[in-house]
């Protein structure tokens, strides 16, 4: 009797799984899927619009070719130092969300105010609005120019990663506008952990500091690996990539190539970062 209860409960489970992620699978097939499979196929075309509608001419892999191997301007002086530049920016958002996280977790007075004044640029900072202010030279830190520190990075590192690192300090508040969602996700995260570990923890003679890394951050490590995640893909839309500002050419063709190369480089860097971290983690629990 006890096998049937269990096999119902498990059908039941599939079930309500099932039931949540069905509207997302329907939305898909109805409004994403075909324009997906479309630009595969444009991909492989030239595609022009003409008085007579939509010519295509079957152009095979010279698309692909062209931006890869004869034209690589794009990919290799455009693409890869942003690349370098979110390879930066994604620690510093992540751990930045997860210490606000932290304190805005602590009981005190105002705190709801805090949250929402950190979460309120995610409602107003659209791609028009940073690409506004990065263009009036806001968001930088002051000190930088006062005390020369861009001419000290291009002194002391390679110009590989200075320029980056040059990038990220110029608009670094910015960069921290981003981390809205993400601390949000860092404070669910924190009210999975019971306060009864704290308590025990504290009549051990366990510091903040000890808490912090011995009950805190291994709760939180899924959070870490989502909010990861979710930076990743919410980097590859910032306004200053390079590929988004190629997207407006006049060949279609050549536009969807571009679109599904950077499709295959986000998986690729999204497959680095599972690898980077399951290495961490698994080094940690060693």
């Amino acid at each position: 009797m006890s096998g049937k209860r269990r096999m119902k409960a498990g059908m039941l489970r599939k079930i309500e799984g099932s039931l949540f992620i069905a509207p997302w699978i329907i939305g898909f097939l109805a409004f994403m899927a075909y324009p997906l499979g479309y630009s595969f196929y444009m991909s492989f075309n030239n595609v022009r619009i003409v008085a007579t509608g939509i010519k295509v001419e079957y152009q095979g892999l010279n698309h692909y070719k062209y931006i890869l191997f004869e034209n690589g301007y794009l990919l290799y002086n455009l693409l890869f130092p942003f690349l370098r530049q979110a390879l930066l920016m994604l620690p510093v958002i992540v751990v930045f969300a997860l210490l606000v996280a932290v304190m805005l977790n602590q009981n005190f007075r105002g705190r709801m105010l805090f949250r929402s004044i950190f979460f309120l640029p995610v409602i107003f900072t659209t791609g028009q609005v940073v690409q506004e202010f990065i263009s009036q030279g806001k968001g930088d830190l002051g000190f930088l120019t006062r005390y020369n520190i861009s001419d000290v990075i291009t002194q002391n590192l390679n110009p590989v990663w200075a320029s980056p690192i040059i990038s990220i300090m110029e608009s670094f508040v910015l960069v921290l506008w981003y981390s809205g969602v993400q601390i949000l996700i860092f404070l669910a995260g924190r009210q999975t952990i019971s306060n009864s570990v704290y308590e025990a923890a504290r009549i051990d003679g366990a510091s903040p500091w000890d808490t912090f890394w011995k009950i805190t951050l291994p709760g939180m490590m899924p959070f870490v690996l989502l909010n990861l995640i979710y930076t990743t893909v919410d980097l590859f839309t910032f306004p200053t990539n390079p590929i988004l500002m190629q997207m407006t050419m006049s060949n279609s063709g050549l536009s969807s190539a571009i679109a599904w190369i950077y499709f295959g480089i986000i998986f690729i860097f999204l497959g680095t970062v599972f690898w980077l971290f399951s290495r961490i983690t698994r080094t940690s629990r060693a």
